[in-house]
């Protein structure tokens, strides 16, 4: 038989409050947070020192980084820190401006609370006009990427890094940020341009000037070769992407054998050996020079990609795996197995790029596939 809860209490250690006072007091929660970060707003916003628990001392006028590091408690307050993180990801510009429109916002609905309008009616009349909004945008305000010049990107890629660490070089960075966009520009199946960001790879290496960043025509990874006696350099390239273990076979859990001969024990572990050789040699025979894998490739697998020639690469992660193949043609290969039970390897997976290149930047190691394959109906190349 349930018990009822007390009158006005919760039934876990806590108090129910509602009303009037309890909307002000989110009000002046929201409100605190939004005066933090209005005075970093706009090109000549002011920053702001924060100094955590350790003494560690941040120096910035990012709106996402100041409310990152703010230690918030209010539940209303912490909606406004996950809606300024929210924004950050997935447009990386306005944070602060959306803080400080979502405080007034709630200022002036607190201000219509009070004079007897119900809530509901003012999220139904703020809905309203974020649809008219929108529209009007839409309509009026909004004018295509396409009949922008250069210079107009420019100036609005300078103006969103202004608050950013690279705002001091904004000529610089602008520019290539405007280029890597372009080189991803694509058109989907309404004849409509389209600017996949997530299109673009950002790798960081530390040990040199950041005026040494560069846009390479390609996709590059952060790995490096399996061995080195491997080619670091392999022209042209016919890349097999792979999402298996190229690593000695081994029986399956729960799988037992029985061995009364020592030598067919032997036996066993040559054929271990062996399996994993004739799927080395499908690949090989299927003309692949290059292989990209997200798993594992032992010492004795190495061993035959390096008689071989080919360039190998393992513990590539998934999404860059998936973006290379889409770039040079080709496809992720899960497994060898076919419908009639055997292993096979269909060259028309493979994809093709003008070069693979292991290169060294500063004190890490990046593999570039070069002069990949993806071309829009525009001749944009995707990095």
């Amino acid at each position: 038989m349930a018990i009822p809860a007390p009158q006005g209490r919760l039934q876990i250690a806590g108090e129910r409050q509602s009303g009037q006072d309890v909307r002000t007091q989110n009000v002046t929660a929201v409100s605190a947070i939004a005066n933090i970060v209005k005075t970093s707003l706009g090109p000549v916003g002011l920053d702001k020192m924060l100094v955590d628990d350790i003494g560690d001392v941040t120096v910035t006028n990012d709106g996402a980084t100041i409310l990152k590091l703010l230690e918030v408690q209010h539940p209303a307050a912490k909606i406004l820190v996950e809606l300024a993180d929210l924004q950050d990801q997935e447009v990386g510009d306005g944070t602060t401006s959306v803080v400080i429109l979502a405080a007034e916002l709630l200022k002036r609905a607190n201000d219509l609370v009070r004079c007897k309008i119900h809530p509901t009616s003012i999220i139904s009349g703020y809905r309203l006009a974020m649809r008219e909004s929108v529209k009007f945008i839409d309509e009026v305000m909004a004018i295509k990427t396409d009949k922008l010049g250069s210079d107009v990107l420019l100036a609005a890629a300078k103006t969103s890094m202004g608050s950013k660490i690279v705002g001091v070089e904004g000529d610089f960075f602008g520019k290539l940020v405007v280029d890597a966009i372009k080189a991803v520009e694509t058109t989907d199946q309404n004849g409509k341009l389209r600017y996949p960001v997530k299109a673009i790879n950002i790798l960081k290496a530390s040990g040199r000037s950041a005026l040494e960043s560069k846009l390479i025509k390609g996709y590059a990874i952060n790995c490096q070769r399996a061995a080195q006696g491997m080619p670091s350099r392999v022209s042209p390239a016919r890349v097999a992407c792979l999402d298996m273990n190229l690593q000695k076979a081994r029986l399956a859990m729960g799988v037992q054998v029985l061995v009364t001969d020592p030598k067919e024990l032997e036996a066993i572990r040559q054929r271990e050996l062996d399996i994993t050789k004739e799927r080395i040699q499908k690949i090989l025979d299927a003309g692949a020079n290059v292989v990209l894998t997200t798993k594992g490739i032992d010492d004795m697998t190495l061993k035959y990609f390096v008689e071989a020639g080919v360039l190998a690469v393992r513990r590539v992660p998934k999404d860059d795996l998936k973006r290379i193949a889409k770039a040079t043609g080709g496809q992720v290969v899960l497994t060898l197995a076919d419908m009639d039970g055997n292993e096979t390897f269909d060259a028309s997976t493979l994809g093709s790029a003008e070069e693979v290149v292991e290169t060294r930047v500063a004190d890490d190691a990046m593999v570039g596939v070069m002069g990949v394959g993806f071309i829009s109906d525009r001749g944009g190349v995707r990095l």
